[in-house]
């Protein structure tokens, strides 16, 4: 059964690059420019990780994954944040807000689809 991963990523550009490296994997990849997007596209489509942005107009990556987190439909779905920065606050406040981890861009493909696997399989 093939596995879907939520980018949530204000950047198109961001966003294609994450299917680019997920897809040829086996992974369907759904996009979504910012979190109230990204709840949207949760609820209508069966995610089993979600990748987010930190910093995004509208909902930042922080109060999406606190959304998701109260929301219980959504238990057990993992969300990483992608940001450009290293902050270790951020990080923090990330993972007090429900996520499971943090990648710094720019990604590693290689690195993208490791944590992917891991994650969901």
């Amino acid at each position: 059964m093939t596995k879907t991963v939520l980018s949530v990523d204000d950047s198109p550009s961001i966003r294609e690059m994450m299917a680019f490296a997920l897809e040829p994997h086996g992974y369907t990849v759904v996009q979504a420019e910012d979190g109230n997007d990204g709840l949207r596209q949760m609820s209508a489509n069966n995610i089993d990780l979600v990748i987010t942005d930190l910093n995004m107009p509208n909902m930042n990556g922080i109060e999406m994954t606190r959304a998701i987190r109260a929301d219980t439909r959504f238990d057990g779905v993992p969300i990483v944040l992608l940001t450009t920065e290293g902050q270790r606050e951020k990080m923090i406040e990330g993972k007090a807000a429900g996520a499971a981890g943090w990648i710094v861009k720019p990604f590693d493909e290689q690195k993208i689809c490791s944590i992917v696997k891991k994650m969901i399989g």
